[in-house]
């Protein structure tokens, strides 16, 4: 008897334990499923935003989502990848978070052997996300190459004058050009936007400092052409409204000394139709008037034959003789007849 009452004093801890264990085996059989479960539960909802594409793979065959918000999916069976809808970039030549340069990238010759640092900045989207994704390995590395090469090819076209000053727009236009249609023949799913040149100098100072001069004489060159062609365009028109002026003053005088002319043929045919009637009267007529415009700025002198002695005949004093008023042409007259007397009394003696 006393052994069997110890022996059931130790079987008694061993069945608690085993119930304890088991209790402790159903918990954690409790939260495995729990965990499982919300493990399968966020396996299985993804959230997708307005700038991505998610791509997702049953057996290996892709299937494009574009809808932003949730989505389910089957976990282990269906793999999810995010692509970016947004415009994304690069830098060649520089280090984009330290800006530092690269010189393996940046360093070019140009076509008149001169040596240049150019920096790019190429701009990419996503066409195809599936073609994007398993159509190459690296679509973005592939774009970078191809457009290294094309930068290459094409800086060694133009000499390093329109590298660094005039060609760069065109420089740009021929290399997106080119990686465009590279890209299209590929068909990676990634598409060219931008490429852009963010600098171009030459590798040394001694250099920089001597185009920076050229640079500086081409614009004094084109401030000078500017300043000529805005002289030019005031002095043309000044000058050309002082042609037209001169043109129809002397016009007016041309047309003013043909009627002068025209009047003064007109008057002597007139004269001559008179001179034709009445000869002696329109002689005497035409000596008068001749005398009434010259006489009255005119002092007569009167020289005897001798020499010895000078007689002064002004007219002033025949104008206005004691208050009365003679003409000019009875001043002639007297003049006249005075010289005349004059020239019959020396005939005389």
């Amino acid at each position: 008897m006393f052994r069997r009452k110890d022996k059931n004093v130790y079987d008694q801890p061993n069945e608690q334990n085993k119930k304890l264990l088991a209790n402790v085996g159903k918990g954690a059989g409790i939260l495995l499923l729990v965990f499982l479960a919300v493990y399968l539960l966020f396996g299985s909802v993804y959230s997708l935003k307005e700038n991505e594409y998610a791509v997702i793979t049953t057996f290996g065959v892709p299937q494009v989502v574009e809808e932003s918000g949730i989505h389910l999916k089957v976990p282990y069976i269906q793999q999810m990848r995010k692509v970016p809808k947004t415009i994304n970039g690069f830098p060649i030549g520089y280090d984009a978070e330290t800006d530092e340069p690269i010189a393996k990238e940046s360093f070019m010759i140009t076509r008149d052997y001169n040596f240049v640092n150019v920096d790019f900045y190429v701009e990419y989207r996503v066409t195809d996300p599936v073609k994007y994704l398993y159509a190459s390995e690296s679509p973005v590395a592939i774009l970078k190459n191809l457009t290294q090469s094309y930068i290459r090819d094409t800086i060694g076209l133009y000499d390093v004058d329109s590298v660094i000053t005039t060609g760069k727009s065109e420089i740009q236009a021929s290399i997106k050009e080119k990686i465009m249609t590279r890209l299209e023949a590929e068909d990676i799913g990634i598409q060219l936007v931008n490429i852009t040149i963010q600098d171009a100098e030459p590798p040394t100072t001694e250099v920089i400092d001597a185009f920076k001069n050229v640079e500086n004489a081409k614009q004094g060159k084109e401030t000078s052409i500017n300043k000529a062609n805005q002289k030019r365009n005031e002095d043309i028109p000044a000058a050309r409204a002082k042609a037209d002026e001169t043109i129809k003053t002397a016009q007016a005088t041309a047309e003013e000394r043909i009627n002068e002319a025209e009047g003064q043929v007109a008057r002597l045919n007139e004269l001559y139709a008179e001179y034709q009637k009445y000869p002696l009267i329109t002689k005497q007529r035409m000596f008068y008037e001749t005398m009434e415009e010259i006489l009255p700025g005119m002092k007569i002198i009167i020289e005897k034959s001798d020499g010895t002695t000078q007689t002064m005949l002004p007219l002033e004093s025949f104008v206005d003789l004691g208050g009365a008023s003679l003409s000019t042409s009875e001043v002639v007259s007297g003049a006249t007849a005075y010289t005349s007397s004059e020239t019959t009394d020396e005939s005389a003696q």
